[in-house]
């Protein structure tokens, strides 16, 4: 016997409408690629989101097929977000910060049939255009513009498209678990890996997602997703915003620290969400402008670890919490987030500081465990520290277009970090597998590392990497950007990190350098750190070898 309840599938097509039929004068603010600000409504994007549905499907493109975005975070990338689903299709957002060769390998692989870009993007993809021979069509995410034209023979513009389509037009019949959008891997090692969500479990993740202890977003916020859309769907956060009616503040591509702090101040913005390195910069251009963000109240940070003194910083000096998530593109991305139990209130604001660091618990509908490097399951106690795997309703069961499954024999998924998890399941990653630093036999986390130099006044990023050493195998060097006019010393960092950490975690050496490279999700690529400087201990110990050879004749 079945239970005597409505069904109805939970689809992308039924958050839109919701936000229409419910949230229909609420504000969405864009920042336009080519400058200036418009100012739309949810009603305006659904209708839109319609017309573009119907467009597609009056230009043969079918239910399942592809459709490419390569843009920002403004409003017509909100439309595709729901009318290429709502139709059936499948929209597949292309990282632009990845390389070219990547960027073809990723739209050839997807086999996208049209592909909407920015115009920041039209001479990119005009260089590309002769090896993307599974496109029908390019479109242009704007008006007509005979510049680009004549840069893309054939291309065809937003605005004339959605004249082609239907604003009443209704949804097609989709079912649930049909692929709803794709997104890659960032491609740091290999070609990236495409995972393709499906409506139900894009819904599932938004509804648990967004409860109380989750982004906790309501109709009264002013949300501004700095989380590019073309990665991992903005964490999810346009559909929750969808789901509950919320006004969005869309920054464009301007995402540089003052940027974002006028926008904030400018459009009362409440809530944000973005990876550490745009916070740092925007911790920055606070400074520097005298700026106060009084309407935000919390930001959501993910994608590699927040430093504490940063979250300090900003909860001292303006009274914004930040709220440290995990997530990633396999797993739709958020998997754990950091609120608190009600037993952690009576305890000292040191403590409860410290949980706060971490990275959380799982949201509903996610499961996680830690195994050792035989895949025996490892106790939540704090402080034993594993491979850490997960398995949810949103976690990828296989990769776009690989035969096999990326799980292991009992059906989890190896994210490739090193964890902790306590008995509340509090999770803390202490590393990237490939990244931690093996000294001696034993682990230092390049984590811990990287939060001790970040909170030095003179730091302004810093990453720690394992360099070759010819006795303990690796140990430990710092790359160290500094603040500017800042004097710096190495022995001077070096000395921070006495009584901070057991003497010898304690890095070898700091190596000075004017950025730190970032991959396309805005993470540092240690890789090329370590290429460039990861034999410096090496050379060290061969030159003393040689000056201790000269002296002894």
């Amino acid at each position: 016997m079945l239970g005597r309840m409505m069904r109805q599938p939970l689809t992308i097509a039924s958050l839109i409408a919701h936000a229409a039929r419910y949230h229909g004068g609420t504000e969405i603010v864009s920042a336009e690629t080519m400058g200036g600000f418009e100012r739309t409504s949810w009603g305006a994007v659904a209708r839109n989101a319609r017309r573009i549905g119907s467009a597609l499907r009056g230009r043969g493109i079918e239910p399942g097929d592809r459709v490419g975005t390569l843009a920002w975070n403004n409003r017509r990338h909100l439309e595709l977000y729901f009318g290429v689903p709502g139709a059936g299709m499948v929209c597949h957002t292309v990282n632009p910060r990845l390389s070219p060769d990547q960027m073809a390998y990723i739209i050839n692989h997807a086999a996208d049939r049209m592909l909407f870009i920015d115009r920041s993007f039209v001479p990119a993809i005009a260089a590309l255009r002769g090896q993307l021979a599974c496109l029908r069509g390019i479109v242009l995410l704007d008006g007509r513009d005979d510049e680009a034209a004549e840069a893309i023979p054939g291309l065809l513009f937003h605005d004339e498209l959605l004249e082609e389509g239907d604003p009443d037009a209704p949804w097609p019949e989709v079912d649930e678990n049909a692929p709803s959008s794709l997104c890659y891997t960032s491609g740091t090692t290999g070609n990236p890996k495409g995972v393709l969500y499906s409506h139900r479990s894009t819904l599932l993740h938004a509804l648990s997602a967004n409860n109380v202890d989750g982004l906790a977003i309501g109709a009264a916020d002013s949300v501004m997703p700095v989380v590019p859309m073309f990665h991992v769907n903005a964490w999810g956060i346009p559909y929750a915003s969808a789901m509950v009616g919320a006004r969005l503040v869309l920054p464009g591509p301007r995402l540089d620290g003052e940027s974002l702090a006028r926008l904030i101040v400018d459009e009362n913005v409440t809530m944000a969400a973005g990876v550490p390195t745009i916070w740092m910069g925007l911790l920055n251009a606070l400074e520097a402008t005298g700026l106060q963000p009084t309407s935000l109240r919390r930001t959501i940070v993910g994608g590699s670890a927040l430093p504490p003194s940063m979250r300090a910083a900003f909860r001292e000096r303006y009274g914004v919490e930040l709220v440290h998530a995990w997530g990633m593109t396999e797993t739709s991305p958020l998997g754990t987030l950091n609120a608190p139990l009600a037993k952690h209130l009576a305890l000292p604001f040191e403590e409860q500081d410290r949980i706060g660091n971490g990275q959380g618990r799982p949201l509903f509908g996610a499961e996680l465990r830690i195994v050792d490097a035989e895949g025996h399951v490892l106790a939540n106690d704090g402080t034993t520290e594993g491979e850490l795997q997960i398995r949810g309703h949103w976690v990828v069961d296989s990769y776009f277009g690989a035969e096999k499954s990326s799980l292991t024999w009992d059906g989890w998924f190896d994210t490739g970090d090193i964890a902790t998890i306590d008995a509340d399941g509090y999770m803390i990653i202490r590393d990237r597998s490939k990244d931690i630093i093996k000294s001696g036999g034993e682990w230092i986390s390049t984590v811990d590392l990287e939060n001790i130099a970040v909170a030095h006044p003179k730091v302004a990023n810093a990453a720690a990497i394992a360099a070759r050493h010819p006795k303990w195998d690796e140990r430990p060097v710092i790359c160290c950007q500094r603040r500017p006019q800042s004097d710096l010393t190495e022995d001077e960092l070096l000395a921070w990190y006495d009584g901070k950490v057991p003497r010898w975690q304690r890095p070898d050496r700091v190596v000075f350098v004017d950025s730190l490279p970032l991959g396309p999700t805005g993470k540092v690529v240690k890789a090329v750190l370590r290429e460039a400087h990861g034999g410096i201990l090496w050379d060290d110990a061969m030159a003393a070898l040689e000056a201790e050879q000269v002296a002894a004749g």
